[in-house]
């Protein structure tokens, strides 16, 4: 226990007295409670430390220091230097302590969040202290004025009997006096001495025992409180065996006290500990009752929801769930606002800091002007010295011993500074520390924040879902319900226009984690336009989820994710590298790679790229018209190809021409604009683009695949359809029951990789896999679409209707990452043997076919002319 006696300045007008006072630290409250004795039961006054700084000043004398609080400053004096340095080390660390515990965060609803939480204040309340001893060395505990032996010594006298009595609080004073004269008679009466500890060296064994009782009772209210001070030990032992005998034992205190204050004390305690517990109890039954009555109107509304019979009911039920959500966008908001309190109350704790930068530059400011006092004065001692006004030049030795003893005292006045520095200096580094937590403590917040959106936008998928699901049924409820509906789903679709301005604000506290803008990092729109209200209604749901996604993966997948490709150096062929590619490039990183994997397989002649353009602009290309009219039709949904003007145009136009001089062979095909535009979009350079593209088609695709009959992408088709027999046989079965050619398609998708046909984030990283490995990485990804979908599918029993989901199921696919699983991880891998064996078994007989055809059509031509016209 940290307690002792101290002497505290009282001050009465004009009147300074210093009063001996008996210290006590509560370790609960962070207070350093002060009695007049250690006998005394009830307190004088408190000092809250929490907020409290510590200081000790040279001018004020040995051994006195200060207690600075919000409401006022305590001028205690130790007897000792090293006492006062003991007090004010033992009082800093147990003020961090309690900081420390009182930091701690609270359990919150998001298990995510309060891992990651927990994971910060762990790191940030036990990161290794810099060691004391660069600041203050440690100070020994003075046992003669420190501790529980100080509490059995007789306590400093003053010079006046009445000095030492507090008249500010006389009610305090009589209860005190009071209790010591009735405790002295009992012991005088028993032993004849006040101080006789007999008892508890006969049975040391029991000592720990009572010791235990008297700290597990502890905090139950003033009675307790007091037990925790170092009053007389018989006391202590008594209270105990009180709190533990229950009411039989009660009954046996008020025979042994024979005192009536005694026994009204006793009382009153009693009454007290049990109105608290029965107040306690109250509380928790009306929890319980709170509790039991969610869970009942739970089960009621399911119970009203499955009996209902009519689907009027049912559409009420739907309505309470709407308005379900509107509460919990309010609760949403007052989260908000509660975000705003708090970083008012860092703008406060911020301004706080800057105030203690202040005082600490005060201190600096005023150390250096005694520092230039100092040297003032030491200049006056030597012009004094060199006085030529002196009868004598000898220095008597009466002179050289008041010099020698002001050299003296300046000696102890820079020592005394020099801890004086120490302390504060310590004072600033737990600053600094407080500092750095609230910073982090403003992250989590922000985390936290992000959390709770994405669980709206998951929310408003929902939502938007049911509505959907509800507009199916629309020609089977009454015109007054079917109106209802269309509202609603009018409504949702204004949600944005609606809420403008709260969601501004909550992605611009959230923009480092995530982005919310209307088109992505390459130009593509976040949320398609389409004529359709069923697509528009999609395409919303589409990027909710999205959202939700990327929030939830941000810090489990692609935090650790972009770790790994900040670590990774020069780029050089390896299965870690084929990996990573298959995860997904980061953006600031796929420029880089996609540049380095194109310069592996493309010899890059000198100017080949500015000579092609030369020859285009002296001589037109034939396939310069159909390029001019693919140019307006190329990624429509991208913003840098969306409008005739953008600087893009020209760039993709240079590209094409100078490809359809660099292969006369395959010139232009409808398909290439698509994948120029692409490797536009990530590598920028024209010549980079160009070059990628003749690493896709020269390269990659197989010969003949852009050719004018397109052979190579029909024996694509059929392998293809081979694979898709053997990975899903039920879908297979399914296509074939209603007679669905899956190859019109996924034609398209083979021809162009992808590009118009899945969402911008999952086309990258199909590319970034493709541009690595080949065109496995299409078949892969073609088959894996058609797995992501497959229960869909086959709930669908019409063979229109299939077509329709077909022509934009590929739009729904939100989650790349399952997408990218179930490409290289659920389905049996193929290698590129099997799938080249395929190839050529499908190309014979794909030109005997042709040939058969060829023989057909010359007869038929044979046969027309011998029957002339």
């Amino acid at each position: 226990k940290l307690c002792g006696y101290l002497n505290k300045l009282g001050i009465k007008g004009p009147i300074k007295t210093w009063k001996s006072r008996w210290f006590f630290y509560d370790e609960n409250k962070c207070q350093l409670l002060y009695y007049r004795t250690a006998q005394d039961v009830n307190p004088l006054g408190t000092i809250d430390l929490s907020s409290a700084s510590l200081d000790c000043k040279l001018e004020n004398g040995e051994g006195i220091f200060e207690i600075r609080t919000p409401n006022r400053v305590f001028t205690l004096k130790a007897i000792s230097k090293q006492a006062m340095m003991y007090w004010l080390q033992q009082l800093q660390m147990r003020r961090w302590e309690f900081c420390d515990a009182q930091t701690r965060f609270p359990v919150g609803s998001s298990q995510l969040f309060v891992c990651s939480l927990a994971f910060v204040f762990w790191f940030i309340f036990n990161v290794d202290v810099v060691d004391s001893e660069d600041f203050l060395p440690p100070v020994k505990t003075p046992t003669e004025a420190v501790g529980l032996k100080a509490a059995y010594l007789p306590a400093p006298q003053t010079s006046t009997a009445l000095q030492n009595i507090s008249l500010k609080h006389p009610w305090t004073e009589i209860q005190n006096t009071v209790y010591n004269i009735c405790g002295s008679k009992q012991l005088w009466g028993n032993n004849g001495n006040v101080f006789n500890f007999d008892e508890f060296q006969e049975h040391p064994e029991n000592r720990d025992e009572e010791q235990e009782t008297e700290m597990e009772a502890g905090c139950a209210g003033a009675y307790y409180c007091s037990d925790m001070r170092t009053e007389p030990r018989l006391n202590w032992a008594r209270r105990a065996k009180w709190r533990n005998s229950g009411s039989s034992g009660l009954a046996e205190e008020l025979h042994r006290e024979r005192s009536p204050v005694d026994k009204v004390g006793v009382l009153q305690q009693q009454i007290l500990t049990l109105t608290e517990e029965v107040k306690s109890q109250k509380e928790l039954v009306k929890l319980l009752h709170k509790a039991l009555e969610a869970a009942q109107q739970e089960k009621r509304v399911s119970s009203m929801y499955l009996t209902a019979a009519e689907d009027k009911d049912r559409l009420e039920l739907v309505r309470h769930k709407v308005r379900q959500i509107a509460d919990l966008s309010s609760r949403l908001e007052g989260l908000e606002k509660e975000k705003k309190e708090l970083e008012q109350t860092l703008i406060l704790k911020e301004s706080h800091i800057q105030e203690l930068k202040d005082h600490v530059q005060l201190l600096m400011e005023k150390n250096h002007a005694k520092q230039q006092v100092i040297m003032a004065l030491t200049e006056q001692m030597a012009r004094e010295l060199s006085d030529p006004l002196q009868e004598s030049n000898t220095i008597t030795v009466e002179t050289l011993y008041k010099q020698q003893e002001e050299i003296e005292h300046l000696k102890d006045d820079i020592d005394a500074y020099k801890t004086q520095n120490q302390f504060l200096n310590s004072e600033i580094h737990q600053v600094t520390r407080l500092w750095t937590g609230v910073a982090e403590n403003e992250k989590a917040l922000l985390m936290k924040c992000a959390c709770l959106q994405a669980q709206n936008c998951k929310m408003e998928s929902k939502y938007l879902m049911v509505l959907r699901k509800l507009q199916e049924a629309v020609p089977l409820l009454p015109s007054s319900h079917a109106e209802l509906v269309r509202n609603l789903i009018q409504e949702a679709l204004q949600w944005d226009v609606k809420e403008e301005a709260e969601e501004e604000l909550a992605f611009e506290l959230t923009s480092t984690l995530y982005s919310s803008s209307e088109y992505d990092e390459y130009g593509f729109m976040t949320v398609p336009e389409y004529e359709v209200e069923d697509w528009k209604l999609l395409a919303k749901i589409q990027a909710l989820e999205i959202k939700s996604n990327n929030l939830r993966s941000q810090e489990v997948v692609e935090k650790p994710l972009r770790d790994r490709w900040n670590s990774v150096g020069e780029l050089s062929p390896s299965a870690e590298l084929k990996s990573l590619i298959r995860s997904g490039i980061p953006v600031e990183h796929r420029q880089r790679v996609w540049g380095w994997i194109v310069s592996r397989h493309c010899s890059h002649p000198p100017d080949h790229y500015q000579r092609l353009l030369r020859q285009s602009e002296s001589t037109e290309h034939p396939a310069c018209r159909q390029i001019e009219l693919d140019l307006p039709r190329t990624l429509t949904n991208n913003k840098h190809f969306s409008s005739p003007t953008s600087p893009f145009i020209p760039k993709l136009r240079r590209v094409l021409l100078a490809f359809s001089w660099h292969n006369p062979a395959i010139g232009y095909c409808q398909g290439l604009n698509r994948l120029a535009a692409i490797a536009l979009l990530v590598l920028e350079d024209e010549a980079s683009a160009f070059w990628c593209l003749v690493h896709i088609v020269e390269n990659l695709m197989p010969a003949d695949y852009y050719s004018n009959t397109l052979i190579t992408s029909q024996v694509d088709q059929r392998v293809f359809k081979d694979f898709l027999s053997e990975k899903l046989p039920r879908l297979t079965a399914h296509f074939e029951q209603y007679r669905i050619d899956v190859s019109l398609i996924t034609f398209n998708w083979f021809l162009v990789a992808f590009v118009d046909s899945l969402v911008s984030d999952i086309l990258l990283r199909v590319w970034d896999a493709f541009l690595y490995e080949g065109t496995k990485v299409i078949f892969r990804y073609a088959l894996a679409i058609f797995k992501y979908n497959e229960e869909e599918i086959l709930r669908i029993h019409d063979n229109v209707e299939i077509y329709q989901y077909l022509r934009f199921f590929t739009r729904m696919i939100v989650d790349g990452r399952k997408l990218m699983n179930i490409a290289f991880n659920d389905l049996n891998p193929f290698p590129m043997k099997l799938l080249r064996n395929r190839r050529t078994m499908h190309r014979e007989e794909m030109e005997t076919e042709l040939c058969e055809l060829e023989q057909i059509k010359a007869a038929y031509v044979k046969e027309k002319a011998e029957q002339g016209p």
